[in-house]
């Protein structure tokens, strides 16, 4: 499941749905869930404003969730992200992974974080309280977490 949306999300219901929807040969559902946080250090950050490429980023997703259930035996996967303005503290991003086994759905929830930050047609602009906002630019540490997915050996499929 695939969602960029601008309506908060439940977190749980996401979750018992996915558990569902794979069956009653998993073992474990490893989920992320990202806040907007404070980027600048300097000063807190009011609303974070996020933009998408509708259409090309909801491809983009699927190919990254679809490339975590090639790499490991992922029994589903869910992505939920957030667009428009977001407060401190809201949250902006789900992502689940279900497997038969706990390191492929740890391996798989990390990827998808991972290529999604990196990957996935998302822009950020960020107001800070004292009315100042500019955009968010890519980490450089967020490319080479997703760069070293593709120089990683140990991301064969565990065998049930």
């Amino acid at each position: 499941m695939i969602s960029v949306q601008e309506a908060d999300f439940d977190s749980a219901a996401l979750t018992a749905a996915l558990r569902d929807r794979a069956g009653s040969g998993v073992g474990g559902i490893v989920t992320f869930v990202g806040y907007v946080r404070d980027y600048a250090p300097d000063s807190p950050t009011d609303t974070l404003y996020l933009e998408h490429y509708p259409g090309m980023c909801e491809r983009e997703l699927e190919e990254i969730a679809a490339t975590a259930r090639a790499r490991w035996n992922l029994d589903g996967t869910v992505i939920v992200h957030r667009v428009g303005a977001l407060s401190r503290n809201a949250q902006i991003v789900f992502v689940a992974a279900a497997s038969a086994h706990r390191g492929d759905a740890f391996r798989g929830c990390e990827y998808i974080i991972d290529a999604l930050k990196t990957r996935a047609p998302f822009w950020k602009r960020e107001t800070l309280a004292g009315g100042n906002s500019f955009w968010v630019e890519q980490r450089q540490s967020d490319q080479d977490r997703t760069d070293a997915w593709d120089d990683d050996t140990s991301t064969t499929k565990e065998r049930p």
